[in-house]
């Protein structure tokens, strides 16, 4: 039985979370806690394999609350589940393996305790890294704000000037995030690094045309604006969809 932590100030959230988690096969909450002093007590006592985690705890911050168990035990895996989306990047700073934001989702959270315990089955040890997470939506920070992109409505990625400009739909944003950064938080099931400095939604690929001896010009859906891919990448794409692939 794989133990689990709640640390959260509310009352309602804690007794809704612990409901959701113990429907999943092989979990137990062992604790629920509401500020920092108890988290780390309970945490030392019951030596919990997963917490979960509220960012705001009566005023204390959550995320100095994480550190403090991380430093305990290194190989503990965090889940920050709050109301409060912008502090996503400052979370996956200190190597939190998800990040669920509120309202929760009861197949979101299946999904993530579905990796964990697929872990504890094989036995893969966690490394100190955050695990890849592909999200619903991305925290972009640009140079005055922040801003929460909508996966689905991102058509490519560009690598320009030391920048990524990201295209959706209606706008662009620019953030110096790298792109194998970016590519980290995507699917790779929905999206593809076509070419060193362009990742494209796989669905938005209108048209192909040669635009020299190994590189393709990407016709892209929702946009005047195209990628470039190259040949290897067009030979990756075309296995995975010729005929009779699924």
């Amino acid at each position: 039985m794989i133990k689990v932590m709640i640390v959260e100030d509310e009352e309602q959230i804690r007794i809704i979370l612990k409901k959701m988690i113990e429907k999943n096969d092989g979990f137990q909450v062992v604790s629920m806690c509401e500020d920092f002093a108890s988290a780390i007590k309970d945490f030392i006592t019951n030596r919990p394999e997963v917490v979960f985690m509220d960012i705001d705890l009566k005023g204390e911050s959550g995320l100095d609350c994480a550190k403090a168990i991380t430093e305990l035990e290194p190989k503990v895996k965090i889940i920050f589940a709050t109301a409060h989306s912008e502090y996503m990047a400052n979370a996956f700073e200190i190597y939190a393996f998800d990040y669920l934001v509120k309202p929760f989702d009861m197949e979101r959270i299946g999904k993530t305790l579905g990796k964990i315990r697929a872990m504890s089955e094989s036995g893969t040890k966690v490394e100190e890294k955050p695990e890849p997470v592909h999200e619903e939506k991305l925290l972009i920070k640009g140079k005055e704000e922040i801003n929460l992109v909508d996966v689905n409505d991102i058509i490519m990625i560009e690598k320009t000037d030391g920048m990524a400009r990201i295209v959706t739909r209606e706008e662009v944003f620019l953030t110096s995030q790298s792109l194998t950064a970016l590519e980290e938080r995507l699917d790779p099931e929905k999206f593809l690094r076509c070419h060193k400095s362009y990742i494209i939604r796989l669905d938005a690929i209108k048209k192909l045309e040669v635009y020299g001896r190994w590189t393709y010009t990407v016709t892209l859906k929702d946009t005047t604006e195209t990628a470039l891919m190259t040949s290897e990448k067009y030979d990756e794409i075309k296995q995975r969809f010729s005929p009779g692939k699924k």
